[in-house]
């Protein structure tokens, strides 16, 4: 199991794919999981995103969860790639697409079995054990059928993005006080926008990613 848990930069992208994928560059395709930015469509944010990635080479296929009939189906699409991105946006939104059909355990599933995971902010989120603690970043009422916020367990720690407070809708006072209300419940790892969290079957650590 390999994961790049990103908070913004994506300087450790390129390293982790030429570990992780055996296909040359740049003919390495990534699956570009979407569902995350559905609220802020048109939001310069989100083309941005999309494009730092395309700019590196990469061959991208958008995947949009909540547009599958089936969790078969998405299951297809992710046999078809060498990697997956799961973008950033809101959380809740991001979960409710994954678990509407079943989605989230078959991605879970092939995470498991070695497809290459690379999160950005709601894309690292969702990995932890809950997602609960991002609803002072995020707004849950975005995914009013979303009852259960528990996350998909593919690491033991709550990551939570933007914590340098660097970027105005995160104030350092608001990491300060996510930290406070939620920090002696759920184990938390705050990753700031140049950093990232690197997860293999081994070990866990925070690394530089610009």
């Amino acid at each position: 199991m390999n994961l790049l848990l990103l908070s913004l930069g994506v300087g450790a992208v390129p390293d982790f794919i030429a570990e992780h994928v055996a296909r040359p560059e740049p003919a390495v395709r990534i699956g570009y999981l979407n569902d995350a930015a559905s609220p802020y469509a048109g939001a310069a944010f989100v083309a941005a995103e999309r494009a730092q990635l395309s700019d590196l080479g990469y061959v991208l296929t958008d995947i949009t969860a909540a547009d599958f009939v089936d969790a078969g189906a998405f299951a297809g699409v992710l046999d078809r790639v060498d990697a997956l991105y799961v973008a950033g946006g809101n959380t809740f939104v991001l979960l409710a697409a994954l678990r509407r059909r079943g989605a989230d355990a078959v991605l879970v599933e092939r995470v498991r079995a070695g497809l290459p995971y690379i999160g950005s902010s709601a894309g690292s989120v969702i990995t932890g054990p809950i997602i609960e603690p991002i609803s002072l970043m995020d707004d849950p009422s975005a995914a009013p059928d979303l009852a259960d916020h528990s996350g998909l367990g593919l690491v033991e720690t709550v990551v939570i993005p933007h914590a340098d407070g660097a970027l105005p809708p995160y104030p350092p006072e608001l990491i300060a006080q996510l930290v406070e209300t939620y920090g002696s419940d759920y184990p938390l790892t705050l990753v700031n926008d140049d950093q990232a969290l690197l997860v293999d079957s081994e070990t866990t650590r925070l690394i530089s990613s610009p």
